[in-house]
């Protein structure tokens, strides 16, 4: 007969994944040990084994649930009403927004990959394409020019703000002398009046 799943086995999970992203992001995802994420996590290495029968799955687990609340906050955030200026800077928000708490997922996000397989590593890839497409259409609208075939500029320029957005870690401090919405107003203006010098 199959094992039946606890009533609370998605809350177990998460707190399992919180955790053991508390232990990557401090140690590395090299020197990071099961026994250590799961002495961290109050629990025993079997039960840790349970819910994730390797580091990698765990480290794995740990991108991907990290990216699909992110990917899930883009739609719902995502207005194809609004102009396309005003929808960029809510798209810009709503990823800073869901940062926040989020510092050491985002760190085994930028740092894991390298342990993981190549089929993990094509579905993170995936998801993250999906997400920065969502923002590429957007800068496509304002400035079609970034897409010509003589000079195409649009990856690069919705990787230049991703960029502003995904090292905010490392300076930002929430409680500050600059909200998220400020720093969000800040990344998305310095696109805006960046591409318009684009030609």
């Amino acid at each position: 007969m199959a094992r039946t799943r606890a009533s609370d086995f998605e809350e177990k999970q998460r707190g399992l994944l919180d955790k053991a992203a508390e232990v990557f992001a401090e140690q590395g995802m090299e020197k990071a040990s099961m026994s250590q994420i799961a002495t961290h996590a109050q629990v025993s290495k079997a039960l840790l084994y349970h819910y994730y029968p390797s580091k990698d799955a765990l480290i794995f687990a740990i991108i991907m649930t990290h990216l699909e609340e992110l990917d899930v906050a883009i739609e719902a955030a995502d207005d194809p009403a609004l102009p396309p200026q005003q929808r960029l800077r809510k798209l810009v928000g709503t990823v800073l927004e869901a940062y926040r708490g989020a510092d050491n997922q985002h760190k085994v996000q930028l740092n894991g990959t390298t342990a993981l397989s190549d089929e993990q590593k094509a579905e993170i890839t995936a998801l993250e394409r999906s997400i920065v497409k969502r923002f590429s259409l957007v800068l496509d609208q304002i400035n079609p020019d970034l897409n010509t075939k003589e000079r195409p500029l649009l990856m690069p320029v919705t990787m230049s703000l991703f960029g502003m957005m995904n090292w905010v870690y490392m300076w930002f401090r929430d409680g500050g002398r600059i909200s998220r919405e400020d720093y969000a107003d800040v990344a998305t203006t310095l696109i805006l009046e960046g591409i318009k010098a684009v030609r």
